[in-house]
């Protein structure tokens, strides 16, 4: 499968039967991908509008994306971004904090962590969605997927915050039975964890109208919940590798409902955001084009990227295969912004080493 033959771009509502088929590969836990017709095309409606608008700052926007194998015509994957979280309805998470008890009386001294509701009307940017068929996990199909966001992110920054946050997908099996929810949430909700990760979807009130809003000591929960606090998915850990290696870490929250991490970053810091760049294609070629493996991207609303190669002038100027113009629907005379696929480190190990 040549690579430069899968490209992600924005989801358009011709894609709903393919996105809705590509949904049903998913297991629990992906709350932003219900396997609701109506929900998935609300959220295809509101990708379009916000693709559609002239944000000039964050207002909560959500930009949804596809992987399209084109020579196949399939919905490969797919990935999202909300430019802001919180608003009306806030974002909830668990902050974990640590405080020392001490008893010189008895001679103890202990550290109790316990967790504490966090609501957030005025969030950071979110990356989340990101989920690709298992047939296209390799040749770094996973990567280019996750770390297009941030090629969107790097040329479009005045639609975003400073922060972006990652969700990650806590311990959940494929039953949808998650130890952190059975231990707490479904006390206040009396309902399955698929349930709520549903309802979480479709309107958070009930979270505000039952949440717990006095701490929980962790020390009280049993030992199973504690031990998936923090811990992601197993399918998730390549996901959690590749944005470790982007600069993302884990900022002490929990998801609400199955204790997940939550990773974030300055997004000025961000590995992919942080080495792009910018040049003008000056030239288009019949012929291949050798060079490492990088992720190239257009600069337009009318988003695309793709797995590709380029040479640079001497002037700044790029020159491009023409199957990279096409993938990329740019001609000579328009800008491409370019990175790295892997951090340099892992460029040289990538045959021994792969993080798709």
């Amino acid at each position: 499968m040549a690579t430069f033959m899968m490209i992600i771009r924005p989801i358009e509502h011709s894609d709903l039967d393919r996105f809705e088929s590509l949904v049903e590969q998913t297991s629990f836990g992906l709350t932003t991908l219900p396997r609701d017709r109506n929900l998935l095309d609300q959220r295809i409606e509101d990708s379009q509008r916000s693709f559609g608008s002239r944000a000039a700052r964050p207002g909560g926007e959500t930009y949804l994306f596809v992987m399209e194998d084109l020579e196949a015509g399939k919905i490969a994957g797919t990935c999202g971004i909300s430019s802001k979280v919180g608003g009306y309805e806030p974002h909830y998470a668990y902050r974990i904090e640590t405080t020392l008890h001490e008893s010189t009386n008895i001679n103890v001294v202990k550290e109790i962590r316990a967790l504490h509701l966090v609501r957030e009307h005025s969030g950071p940017s979110e990356v989340g969605s990101l989920f690709i068929s298992p047939d296209y996990r390799k040749g770094g199909l996973g990567r280019l997927l996750s770390l297009s966001r941030f090629m969107f992110m790097a040329e479009f920054a005045e639609r975003f915050e400073q922060t972006v946050i990652a969700e990650m997908r806590g311990v959940v099996d494929e039953t949808g039975h998650s130890p952190f929810w059975e231990a707490l949430g479904r006390h206040f909700f009396d309902i399955d964890f698929p349930q709520a990760d549903y309802h979480s979807m479709k309107d958070k009130r009930f979270i505000a109208e039952l949440m717990p809003t006095h701490p929980i000591y962790i020390v009280l929960l049993p030992p199973e919940a504690q031990m998936v606090i923090g811990e992601v998915h197993s399918a998730t850990r390549p996901a959690r590798r590749m944005l470790e290696d982007e600069g993302l870490r884990f900022n002490g929250m929990v998801d609400i409902f199955e204790g997940g991490p939550i990773l974030s970053s300055p997004v000025g810091k961000v590995r992919t955001i942080r080495e792009s760049k910018k040049a003008i294609v000056t030239e288009v070629v019949d012929e291949e084009v050798p060079s490492g493996e990088f992720i190239l991207a257009n600069t337009s609303l009318g988003f695309r990227a793709c797995l590709g190669a380029f040479a640079q002038h001497p002037d700044g100027g790029v020159r491009i295969s023409r199957e990279v113009s096409s993938a990329l629907n740019v001609k000579a005379g328009d800008g491409i912004r370019f990175a790295p696929l892997r951090p340099w480190k892992k460029q040289a190990r990538v045959g021994i080493e792969s993080l798709d």
